[in-house]
């Protein structure tokens, strides 16, 4: 998704808009047609805080297309290295040394492991009677992440933060509505009034199709922070937002579906672009393949630029309302003229929908410093040590000969063609050859540029958290120095700062996004779901919730519990050091005693769980609940068995 945005446009720009009226019934009773004082009221506004926040996230658009340009691989090709493609275009050229992308993609490729095993989010009951409602919700929510993809949406996020040094999500609940084919029984109602079938018939109707949590990606060059609030809480700020975009057909086809947004006519009529003043693409992403393929000039679709932008403010001081204590409300302001959407946000959260990830944050700075910065200048040494060290190369393999043109045939010496002919001149005849052309000699003064770039990529491994083992290959040095013990030991040290980084994210980023899922869930489902017992689900559960055929039902009032969020801790299979664990397993299972005092198939679940298997609970077997047996006995009897530890009280 895209962000930013500033000062609205003069009245002029709304061209014959004015004159338009297509009577629309707006929220809260409000007057938010274009032209009317509360509609400049609140353009002027979103506009204003968003050039605030445009401010302070533009000082890093540079660094951060530096950045692009590394991760795309791209360098403007200088005049003389496209003549030397023209000529020969298998000539090595310079080029960037995409070391910075394989150590990004080590430590994204560590934070799907640690975070997208499902399910992906976790929940557990405050009270007993509050269990199986969470356990109900767990399984709504993840159902939601794997129809809305929520996995690659959050693969971008990891991107961004390693990238960039934030990563910024938006929780949202997604009604999709359709068309439906369904079976339909066909017949006649008889003398008796008694339904009488004949057969059936195919009926289209529109229904949701589904509800349920989305995630939405929002990039940090159209990212619209709170300037006053550090980057990793912005719920403490007065605003957030983002700009999008879109085009006309798609908006008004969201005007015919959800009654929030309004207004979308009026943009037919707007005569100055319909892109915001910060609606260009910053980033230089797409510049290896030619640049931006936007249709800016609005010559094949009809693009429209939209500020979307969660404010928390005083209804009374923005004629919004009569109350006199901050409310937070949403606005979506669109092609920096025309109101589309105005509305108090009214989720249960009572918090900005926004959740941002940044590992590297400094605790104070509305902008964080990613880690693909700070390997940026070692980049830039790699890549020159390299092209300088090709250039040299290529210049050394062409011929650099000494002639003397009086006693050679200069154009026979041109001759590129193997097996050529080089007559002397008639000066030369009889004087033989060998003082006619001589070899310049040639020393590469730049071989041991490689093993500098070497070093340098050690040292950026050090800075990103990423050696060797963690990147899927061994250290140089041979069987006789990479020892069990050392691979162990590096592997575990790099394990533990990108656990220090998971953990970050986790605490910063999903537990937003957790606890905003579960609360959309609970104010916002309408419509009963079944979901697949799996995994935990022990046979007494499934009995009391009337499963059938390993299918459970969850209605809106099943999830109406107290519940805690479980946020990942960060760590991977095969990182909590399964080897000692499966050793101490062993041990246990080889004593009596231990065994005894050890839940011996929690210890195996979890050795399970950690060396990579998913599903360990599928293929355990589920004793069923054996019925008690009742015996009545004289209550002196009862005391003396309780008395002698031979019977306990239930329960």
């Amino acid at each position: 998704m895209p962000n930013i945005l500033t000062t609205g446009e003069p009245m002029g720009s709304y061209g014959d808009l004015l004159g338009k009226d297509y009577e629309y019934k707006y929220p809260e009773g409000l007057d938010l047609k274009p032209g009317s004082a509360l509609h400049i009221k609140i353009v002027n506004a979103i506009l204003d805080k968003a050039r605030q926040s445009r401010n302070t996230v533009e000082k890093q658009y540079d660094n951060w297309n530096l950045i692009d340009e590394k991760l795309t691989a791209y360098i403007p090709t200088s005049d003389k290295e496209k003549k030397v493609k023209i000529e020969d275009r298998r000539k090595p050229i310079s080029i960037v040394i995409p070391y910075s992308f394989a150590i990004l993609e080590t430590m994204v490729s560590y934070l799907v492991s640690a975070f997208l095993p499902s399910p992906i989010f976790r929940y557990e009951g405050v009270s007993p009677e509050d269990i199986i409602g969470a356990m109900l919700l767990e399984k709504k929510v993840d159902l939601d992440c794997t129809r809305m993809k929520v996995p690659l949406t959050l693969h971008t996020m990891f991107r961004d933060c390693g990238a960039y040094g934030l990563g910024i999500t938006a929780p949202s609940w997604a009604v999709r509505r359709g068309m439906r084919t369904k079976r339909a029984t066909t017949g006649y109602y008889d003398y008796f009034g008694d339904f009488q079938q004949e057969g059936f018939e195919r009926m289209t109707q529109e229904e949701v199709l589904f509800e349920g949590n989305s995630l939405s990606n929002i990039d940090p060059y159209r990212y619209l922070p709170d300037p006053n609030v550090p980057i990793h809480e912005p719920q403490k700020g007065e605003f957030v937002g983002w700009l999008d975009d879109t085009n006309l057909m798609n908006l008004l086809d969201i005007e015919k579906n959800d009654s929030d947004y309004f207004n979308v006519k009026y943009l037919r009529h707007v005569q100055n672009k319909r892109s915001s003043i910060y609606g260009t693409d910053a980033s230089r992403r797409m510049e290896k393949v030619g640049g931006s393929f936007k249709d800016s000039n609005g010559t094949i679709t009809k693009p429209i630029d939209l500020i979307h932008m969660y404010v928390k403010l005083i209804p009374s001081e923005w004629k919004l309302g009569d109350s006199d204590y901050p409310e937070k409300w949403l606005f979506t302001v669109a092609a920096d003229t025309v109101v589309i959407r105005a509305k108090p946000l009214g989720l249960d959260h009572d918090m900005f929908p926004v959740a941002v990830a940044a590992p590297d944050f400094d605790g104070y700075s509305p902008i964080a410093i990613g880690r693909s910065e700070l390997v940026q200048g070692m980049q830039e040494v790699l890549d020159w040590l390299f092209n300088s060290h090709i250039a040299n190369v290529r210049k050394a393999i062409n011929d650099m000969i000494i002639v003397d043109p009086y006693l050679v045939n200069i154009n026979d010496l041109k001759d590129p063609q193997p097996g050529k002919l080089i007559r002397l001149r008639r000066p030369a005849w009889g004087r033989g050859v060998d003082k006619v052309a001589q070899q310049l000699a040639v020393q590469d003064i730049t071989k041991l540029n490689i093993q500098d770039a070497v070093l340098v990529m050690k040292y950026m491994q050090q800075v990103f958290g990423t050696d060797n083992p963690m990147m899927g290959s061994l250290r140089e040095g041979g069987p006789d120095r990479l020892t069990k013990a050392e691979f162990q030991g590096t592997a575990m040290g790099a394990i533990s700062r990108l656990e220090r980084v998971a953990k970050i994210i986790g605490l910063q980023s999903f537990q937003d996004i957790g606890y905003m899922f579960a609360y959309h869930t609970q104010q916002l489902m309408s419509e009963d779901v079944w979901v697949k017992s799996e995994g935990s689900w022990s046979q007494k559960i499934l009995e009391d919730m009337g499963a059938q055929e390993g299918r459970v039902k969850i209605t809106p009032w099943d999830i109406m519990i107290d519940y805690d969020l479980l946020v990942r801790d960060g760590s991977v299979p095969g990182g909590n050091f399964s080897g000692v664990w499966s050793q101490l397993f062993k041990t246990i299972m080889s004593s009596p005693d231990l065994a005894g005092r050890f839940n011996v198939m929690g210890i195996f679940k979890y050795i399970a769980r950690n060396l990579g298997a998913k599903n360990v609970d599928d293929f355990e077997i589920k004793q069923p609940i054996q019925p008690v047996q009742a015996q009545v006995v004289p209550d002196a009897a009862a005391a003396a068995a309780a008395k002698a530890g031979n019977i306990v009280p239930m329960g």
